[in-house]
């Protein structure tokens, strides 16, 4: 529903983000432990893929192939059901992975790319009782507490998701994937003045990467501050993903015409009408 003529840029906000919490925020569920990077811990550039686009194509080429060779290896099966996941094959990735945890039931990353799956299939009860069926009371998994709160989040159970943030940041403090889908909860309650706080110190971490840097840009511009939105959205050294970065800001911002909305009433508040 377009916003009104009276909606403020945090109403515009709050909805645009209620638009697009499930997407967002299956985005950012991600939870590989591996030193490797597997899953949604490959590069930016690979993440943010468009399904359909040629990288994404590439890479369903590339690790389907590696999986036929070597179905049995958790690289292969992570890469693999995540390039599916990117390309759009939801099920596909799903079907992989169902069968990999079967075949590797004490490990944590291939059941939370499992339980991120589901979540994206819209089974919200089900990922979230894989995700918490790979948690190890005695010795929890911070990936595992983050996967299970951005799911909480999706639920509408924000007091829940948020308790599991913070607990998983006493175990990872700083650590800038943790910030980061705190961060996202934030904004999808319609806090984006907070969510920008939160993303701020996320990226001044060596270990920021461009999703962090996106979501800033993206916190920034639900605030009207759309020149300084494109300059955080550009701080890539890499041009090409600074274009990717660009194109990422305005698909989100563009939902519903926000993009647009927020940026007359922005106006609008400055010339104090």
């Amino acid at each position: 529903m377009p916003a009104t003529r009276q909606s403020s840029p945090r109403t515009v906000a709050t909805r645009l983000m209620l638009a697009v919490s499930v997407a967002a925020l299956v985005a950012l569920t991600g939870c590989a432990s591996s030193k490797r990077n597997v899953g949604t811990h490959s590069s930016a550039t690979q993440g943010y893929a468009a399904p359909g686009s040629s990288t994404a194509t590439q890479a369903v080429g590339y690790w389907g192939q590696a999986y036929e060779r070597a179905p049995k290896d958790r690289e292969n099966i992570l890469n693999y059901a995540a390039a599916l996941r990117r390309n759009g094959q939801v099920d596909q990735a799903e079907a992989v992975l169902r069968k990999a945890v079967i075949a590797h039931q004490n490990d944590r990353d291939i059941a939370a790319a499992y339980g991120k799956v589901l979540a994206m299939n819209g089974r919200l009860p089900e990922a979230l009782q894989v995700i918490n069926g790979a948690q190890t009371p005695t010795r929890p998994d911070w990936r595992l507490m983050s996967a299970a709160a951005a799911i909480h989040d999706q639920m509408g159970e924000t007091k829940t998701a948020r308790e599991l943030y913070n607990q998983a940041l006493k175990i990872a403090p700083g650590e800038p994937s943790l910030l980061n889908n705190l961060a996202m909860s934030h904004l999808l309650a319609g806090e984006v003045k907070e969510a920008e706080k939160i993303l701020k110190a996320a990226s001044t971490s060596p270990k920021a990467d461009s999703r962090i840097r996106q979501n800033l840009a993206l916190a920034i511009g639900l605030q009207g501050r759309f020149q300084e939105a494109e300059d955080v959205a550009r701080s890539e050294i890499d041009p090409q993903q600074a274009n990717q970065n660009i194109a990422y800001l305005k698909s989100m911002l563009a939902q519903r015409n926000s993009w647009a909305e927020i940026s007359a009433a922005d106006k609008k508040k400055k010339r104090g009408g």
